[in-house]
């Protein structure tokens, strides 16, 4: 009887895990793509289509960050980063609503960081990132809507968007869920806030 139970309880854990498996496997296939592929949770505006992923940088890092743009800043900020990819910006804008903005082809390199010149590990332990994470190498994500008060936290539509887009550029790029950061981890930004920290803290807890 007990073979039984124990038998039925591992069955109906496989089929709970089967699906979740499977949907890891399609999104991972999706974010392998190229053009303008529909992913599942994800509204995208494409200004920047994907192309072949080879032939993309080797991003090896995620960059968090928080503009201080107000509700729908997101778009504008996209649209003049398409104009004029290396700009000061990044590659990837989230509107409050949890609207994905893809706004430079991914071989090119927008002016996002500072450098990396954080070196007082108040976040983490600096020795990995000190001049290492930059933007050459990372890829950045901002995040619109925390004006007038800086401290204003992401939406829940901007962390439920966060949930798969980070998979999804973790699993194009082969990015280890230890090489997401937020931008107040490596460079000395506004005291005022951390910038991306929760956001960069759930990516990691997500990623275990």
């Amino acid at each position: 009887m007990m073979i039984s139970r124990l038998f039925a309880a591992a069955l109906a854990a496989l089929f709970l895990i089967t699906p979740a498996a499977a949907e890891d496997a399609d999104l991972a296939k999706l974010a392998r793509s190229s053009g303008t592929p529909d992913i599942p949770g994800l509204k995208i505006v494409w200004l920047a289509p994907w192309g072949d992923v080879a032939k993309a940088r080797a991003w090896r890092n995620i960059i968090v960050h928080q503009t201080e743009g107000p509700t729908g800043s997101a778009r504008g900020g996209a649209e003049a980063q398409a104009k004029n990819p290396t700009r000061r910006g990044v590659t990837v804008w989230v509107e409050t609503d949890g609207t994905v903005y893809w706004a430079a082809a991914e071989n090119l390199v927008p002016t996002h960081g500072d450098g990396a010149n954080r070196n007082d590990n108040k976040y983490i332990d600096n020795r990995s990132t000190y001049r290492q994470v930059v933007r050459d190498n990372s890829i950045g994500v901002e995040f619109a809507g925390n004006y007038p008060d800086v401290a204003t936290g992401p939406t829940e539509a901007q962390v439920a968007a966060w949930k798969i887009l980070v998979q999804v550029l973790r699993a194009r790029y082969g990015i280890p869920a230890d090489h997401v950061y937020a931008h107040n981890w490596i460079d000395y930004k506004d005291a005022r806030y951390c910038e991306g920290c929760w956001l960069a803290t759930l990516a990691r807890v997500w990623g275990e």
